[in-house]
């Protein structure tokens, strides 16, 4: 017996798709609601780390993923000199286990299209361009109004649903997001065949310049720089600012530079954090994912702690037999203080580059990659 038989997700990212695919997949009722018209991701690659990639097997996508990505297994440090000379060959940790590549780099439309297939292959209810619009629970269950007049009534509600969720603002739950300092240009492009990995230059004038294949012929290149104001730049001022900034890095981003033509791909954001102190849910309403919790991509965490929400919420359900104090309580212990520990070492990696700081990175990094090798 399930503690649930009827579910609304209400987000069709990382952690919403995956929650919708486990519990379809066991044959729980699933509807799915998504305020973008189509199932497309924002943004440019995803980084993934071996923990990440052990959730997409489990959710029977690691093939196609793998397939459309591109994995490697070491991290290259550069210099921002004029050869772009290689520091240092890292070899990244395996948190996945043994049979996973370190990590994945993929264009995030794409896994976004893998998942929302695997989701209506297991028998998830899709709907697109919409939302809900009240929330009413009881001890039973939790009645549900939608943007277009239609109710359902659900066991349970999990808001999978962003950074700036409209199911925690329905709850009430006062969360602060707050900038960490710094900003992020992406561009996505073509792969010079020099490109093989990711590659980290410190130093110069931003805080790092870095790319990481996301397919044969496809990569995502970034630029961190301080946090400032860009929303009067126009499109094609962006794309000269991207290119001004990266003509102080060389060796390969002397060809990603040349590649860098249509102002349509580049796009800049701040780097964000929260996390919700236990617990992330109230009644029979659950968040996950950003919602809950939300880092800079430093340790490249954010997708892999998303899917880890997903499997335990999602195991959880399908053993216990009521949802209730039990079922809550072993949830909370088995994600907050890990998705803690990953936004608290994500954001003490931007301060102590905010601080022109020299802090232990690879005790950090290393700390990390044990806690994440272990299954949630």
């Amino acid at each position: 017996m399930t503690a649930v038989h009827r579910v609304l997700v209400v987000g069709g990212g990382l952690a919403g798709s995956a929650t919708a695919i486990r519990l379809a997949e066991a044959g729980v009722d699933v509807d799915l609601v998504e305020l973008r018209p189509e199932p497309t991701a924002l943004g440019s690659g995803i980084t993934l780390q071996g923990n990440a990639l052990r959730e997409l097997d489990g959710l029977g996508v690691w093939a196609a993923a793998r397939e459309r990505g591109y994995p490697f297994d070491v991290t290259g440090i550069r210099a921002p000199d004029p050869l772009g000379s290689v520091v240092a060959e890292v070899p990244d940790a395996r948190t996945g286990g043994p049979g996973y590549p370190a990590a994945m780099g993929m264009a995030r439309p794409e896994l976004a299209r893998i998942l929302h297939e695997r989701a209506v292959a297991t028998g998830v209810a899709c709907r697109f361009g919409t939302t809900f619009t009240g929330l009413d629970q009881d001890a039973e269950g939790v009645d549900v109004t939608f943007a277009d007049g239609s109710t359902g009534r659900y066991d349970l509600v999990v808001g999978a649903d962003g950074v700036r969720s409209q199911t925690r603002r329905a709850l009430g739950i006062p969360l602060e997001t707050r900038p960490v300092g710094m900003g992020i240009w992406r561009a996505f492009g073509p792969r010079p065949a020099s490109v093989t990995r990711t590659d980290l230059y410190y130093g110069g004038p931003s805080f790092i310049a870095g790319y990481c294949p996301t397919g044969a012929d496809s990569l995502y290149a970034y630029i961190v720089e301080p946090a400032q104001d860009r929303s009067t730049l126009t499109p094609e001022q962006q794309l000269a600012t991207m290119i001004e900034l990266s003509e102080a890095y060389h060796g390969p981003w002397d060809e990603i530079r040349k590649t860098l033509t249509d102002p349509s791909r580049v796009n800049y954001t701040w780097f964000e954090t929260h996390v919700l102190d236990a617990p992330w849910n109230r009644g029979r309403v659950v968040l996950v994912g950003d919602a809950a919790h939300t880092c800079p991509p430093t340790i490249a965490q954010g997708g892999a702690q998303a899917l880890e929400d997903a499997a335990v919420l999602s195991e959880l359900l399908l053993t216990h037999d009521t949802v209730g104090p039990p079922l809550w309580e072993a949830f909370h212990s088995r994600r907050v203080p890990r998705a803690k520990a990953v936004v608290d070492a994500s954001n003490q990696l931007c301060q102590w580059q905010l601080d022109r700081v020299r802090g232990d990175i690879p005790g950090l990094m290393r700390s990390i990659a044990v806690l994440v090798g272990e299954p949630s």
